[in-house]
């Protein structure tokens, strides 16, 4: 799938870097499916991680009132509490036809007195159909044989609102719905087959309709799985007020493949596919998974048999454009996918998963997460904490010689930018650490201290290849960053003598460093000068 690129993640290092994989800047294809950026073919599919983007979720109690306000919902559970303490129902558990009426009348879909159209009247049958799977009424026969609905033990706690309850119920709801959406958009067009039992093939063609409709609903349910999670990726990077895709957008993001332009025969395709989301995404906004805008239907031209042209020659202005569907997926809709996804085994967290433990547990979750986006758990961590402690936690955890290393501190000096001044005594605690000194200086200068001392030449160049390794591992090597970082270099005209210092540097990434300098650095004699100090580095190892 295509998409958008993440924000503030890195990728895997190279060679002497940590062996763990370090955060990647994944193209959203690479979030469900697609693995180029790990260097892996169609044979290694079966066994590769998926990576899931983490997502800001309201608390469970706010979702669970946002759920109890989805109308169908609404309407179940008020059909569970008028069933008490029983009522008659017919041999399939349905409402008898005298309380259809009453029944659409009590959730306001028809009026108090005078007609109720069948429409309500099917409406509250859904609902009732609706309470009944899950478990909101019990059905049973008196001893009379009278069939007849009681409450259900779930239904009290769900009108209190209870969160685990409500979401359990809300979440059961959205799965019956996506499963009828799927077996609705299977249905064979009226007519298939017809001449193969004209010939008397009654039986083939029996299995022939089956097998076809178990094709349809398995590319159905696939379709509609692969929309579901391009929404769910969308929303996850997408500013507030951003969330709604055009239904057209959707679509090609589902057909045409990354960096291609849509073809004559994929416009078709992406027409095709929005037809095909159109009924099924507006099931789904009936439970408040979504918020949709369905493809207006006066778009299509009956009497010629025309389909809506998805992408014209001409563009669109935003109102007519809107007129090919809209989606949006709802705080409960992100909720739902990310249960289902955790129900397949994906790992989907949640934004500040990592930021509930110490600053160790932060700095290390943040470091080993591919699918993290590290300001926010720093964010999150950082918030209501008293910024002299916290900031003297972060800097502890943020020392040590390991592959992360690199990373951790600059992880940490971000976090001070976050604490504020607050955390100012705290970096001047540290000034004189081999590992920090150099960072916290800088950070102490950039607050505005004018009494920082300048480092030392020792620290000065270890801070240069830590700093530069941490660029190394939280960018993966984007070229066109690492060369304005390379451009900075304080080499003062004597590239010779400053990389014959700097190859000497105890640090465990300083060939690295090195090497990506003469890759990197656009002048040729001081790159060459980069490479000849990174064999020397390598040779001492």
């Amino acid at each position: 799938m295509a998409g958008r690129r993440r924000k503030n993640t890195g990728a895997s290092t190279g060679e002497g870097a940590a062996e763990a994989v370090l955060p990647a800047d994944l193209e959203l294809q690479d979030l469900y499916g697609a693995f180029a950026a790990h260097g892996l073919d169609d044979e290694d599919l079966d066994d590769a991680a998926v990576l899931v983007p983490p997502v800001k979720l309201p608390a469970e109690r706010e979702l669970a009132e946002q759920a109890k306000a989805v109308p169908m919902f609404g309407y179940a559970l008020a059909l569970a509490r008028w069933s008490a303490p029983h009522r008659e129902v017919d041999e399939f558990g349905d409402l008898v036809e005298a309380d259809r009426a009453p029944a659409a009348r009590l959730l306001g879909l028809a009026p108090a007195e005078g007609e109720v159209l069948e429409e309500a009247e099917v409406e509250a049958l859904r609902a009732w159909s609706l309470a009944c799977d899950l478990d909101l009424v019990e059905l049973g026969t008196t001893a009379e044989g009278e069939h007849v609905a009681v409450p259900g033990p779930d239904l009290e706690p769900a009108e209190q609102g209870d969160p685990e309850t409500v979401l359990e119920l809300w979440l059961t709801a959205a799965g019956i719905v996506r499963e009828l959406a799927v077996e609705a958009d299977s249905v064979p067009e009226e007519g298939a087959g017809e001449a193969g039992a004209e010939e008397g093939e009654e039986g083939e063609e029996d299995e022939d309709a089956l097998s076809e409709v178990e094709e349809a609903r398995d590319e159905a349910a696939e379709l509609l799985d692969e929309a579901l999670q391009v929404l769910y990726e969308t929303t996850a990077f997408a500013e507030p007020g951003n969330e709604t895709v055009p239904l057209g957008v959707l679509a090609a993001l589902l057909v045409v493949p990354e960096g291609e332009e849509p073809s004559e025969e994929l416009l078709g395709d992406i027409t095709d596919v929005m037809v095909a989301l159109d009924p099924m995404l507006g099931d789904l906004a009936e439970l408040g998974l979504l918020d949709y805008r369905p493809i207006d239907p006066e778009l299509f031209d009956e009497e010629d048999g025309e389909e809506p042209g998805v992408v014209g020659e001409e563009p669109l202005d935003e109102e007519e454009s809107a007129r090919f569907g809209l989606v949006r997926l709802t705080p409960l809709g992100q909720y739902g996918i990310r249960q289902w996804l955790l129900e397949d085994g994906y790992d989907a967290p949640l934004v500040g998963d990592l930021a509930k433990g110490d600053a160790a547990e932060l700095l290390r979750g943040v470091c080993e997460s591919a699918n993290v986006l590290p300001e926010e758990e720093l964010r999150a961590w950082t918030a209501d904490r008293e910024p002299v402690a916290a900031a003297r936690e972060l800097l502890a955890a943020a020392r040590g010689s390991d592959g992360y290393g690199p990373l951790r501190r600059m992880l940490g000096v971000s976090a001070l930018n976050l604490l504020g001044p607050g955390a100012e005594p705290a970096a001047r605690e540290v000034m004189d650490d081999p590992e920090l000194g150099g960072a916290v200086r800088a950070w102490l200068t950039a607050q505005g201290a004018t009494d920082v001392p300048v480092p030392d030449r020792a620290m000065a160049l270890w801070t240069v290849v830590d700093t530069f390794a941490a660029q190394l591992l939280d960018n993966g090597g984007d070229a066109e960053l690492l060369g304005e970082l390379v451009a900075d270099l304080p080499v003062n005209g004597d590239p010779a003598g400053w990389f014959g210092e700097l190859w000497r540097v105890d640090h465990p990434y300083t060939a690295d460093v090195l090497e990506a300098i003469g890759e990197l650095h656009p002048d040729r004699a001081l790159a060459k000068e980069a490479r000849k100090a990174a064999f020397k580095a390598r040779s001492r190892s």
